[in-house]
């Protein structure tokens, strides 16, 4: 007896994820062509603005604010396929979902975002949210991050970040700093303040390195790279962290009493494993067009993708006018007509009311959108972090609206100025 056909049913253009790239390419597609036949797959009925997590670890947003119902923030007429993509099929023009349906395509764009691998690190999972183990990775975490610090009188406060790409590469000392802030508006002083990366430095572009490395000493932090946390034994209160010494993987125990967690991640499983995927397992474009060097109608944006930027939204505010603009080329039959530069923000929350905003293109050129010194942080961008960049996200990045590019490369002096976080 012959296996049953899969059910298939047909758009021009599917889009594999509703978060903040899928949506903004959905509305940037349906405001440039209205008829244009678009379907968007994605497994959750709401939408989180994840930037703002941080803020809520450090008590200063309300994790309700920071999620709505997908259904508000996907443009009318396009139906939303509440489904989890597990293969894609590029050479069939198809992807299959967990229902085992398939949905085939014209044109595909890939913005199903980065993967957490909460189970890499043993014991972690069961450790989350009790036992002093948090992250403000997760929704339903951030808010015990912050009662967490409330609750801390001193002792250990260890803040972790993997080696390797992760969303928001900024986001695990940012806990450190609103954290630290606390503890010094309140008179208290941690026996340990640790900031443990997998990582060389505290920031992957030197320019903004030395400024933090002043960020992080005043307030008394003790950095420690080259480290990997590989356990958690949350009973205990004790971290396990690895190193190599003289090319042996060396083990500490280190106990505390708050441990900020930061896993590490990676492209999603059906991206890695299928043809779209290059030697990293992200999915590969053309770092310029966003297009896929090997099967031309397919694109893709966001932390997914091999593109050698940092992981941010701001990064998919420059990357959607491109991947629309190219992919309504394509449907024309027309070339490429855009090209994105690299350029990704991380603004840096060094303590309540001041923010570093760090803005840079493809190899680190240093691209500010005002000419003020970045390095600085300052009041005004905890203004944009808390109360702006909000109101832009909900209200036009994802309704598919733009703002003119303000961002250029501009010189500033060597040596970084002196810091007040």
């Amino acid at each position: 007896m012959s296996n049953p056909q899969p059910s298939i049913r047909k758009h021009a253009v599917v889009i594999i994820g509703a978060g903040t790239g899928g949506a903004a390419v959905a509305a940037r597609l349906r405001r440039n062509q209205p008829d244009l036949d678009i379907a968007v797959i994605e497994p959750s009925r709401h939408h989180d603005y994840q930037p703002a997590w941080t803020l809520v670890g450090g008590g200063a947003y309300r994790a309700e604010d920071t999620r709505r119902n997908l259904h508000d923030c996907l443009p009318d007429g396009v139906p939303h396929i509440a489904q989890r993509v597990t293969r894609l099929l590029p050479d069939e023009r198809q992807v299959e979902l967990d229902d085992d349906s398939r949905v085939a395509y014209d044109y595909l764009v890939v913005a199903a975002g980065i993967q957490v691998n909460w189970n890499a690190i043993d014991g972690l999972e069961e450790s989350l949210g009790k036992n002093g183990v948090t992250s403000n990775y997760r929704y339903d975490l951030a808010p015990y991050t912050w009662e967490l610090v409330r609750q801390f009188q001193g002792g250990a406060a260890i803040f972790t970040q993997p080696a390797g790409a992760v969303k928001c590469p900024g986001a695990p000392q940012k806990a450190l700093y609103l954290a630290a802030d606390h503890f010094r508006r309140h008179g208290i002083k941690p026996a340990s303040l640790q900031f443990r990366s997998g990582g060389a430095s505290v920031f992957g572009i030197p320019f903004y390195a030395q400024a933090l490395d002043k960020v992080m000493a005043s307030y008394g932090a003790d950095p420690h790279y080259g480290q990997t946390l590989v356990q958690v034994r949350g009973q205990d209160r004790i971290a396990v962290f690895e190193s190599l010494v003289d090319g042996q993987a060396v083990r500490e125990e280190v106990p505390y009493d708050i441990l900020h967690v930061v896993p590490p991640q990676s492209a999603p499983d059906f991206i890695r494993q299928s043809p779209l995927a290059d030697a990293n397992g992200w999915l590969e474009v053309d770092k310029h067009t966003l297009r896929h060097p090997r099967y031309p109608n397919v694109f893709g944006l966001g932390d997914c993708t091999s593109t050698p930027n940092s992981k941010t939204a701001a990064a998919i505010k420059s990357q959607a006018p491109v991947l629309a603009s190219n992919l309504l080329g394509a449907l024309r039959g027309a070339g490429n007509v855009e090209s994105y530069d690299g350029y990704a923000a991380c603004p840096l929350t060094t303590s309540r009311g001041k923010v570093l905003l760090a803005e840079f293109t493809y190899g680190g050129t240093i691209t500010p959108s005002l000419p003020l010194d970045p390095r600085v942080p300052r009041r005004f961008y905890w203004w944009l972090k808390r109360s702006f960049l909000p109101w832009f996200y909900w209200n036009i990045l994802i309704k598919g609206r733009g703002l003119p590019v303000t961002h250029k490369s501009r010189a500033f002096p060597a040596g970084a100025p002196s810091v007040q976080p």
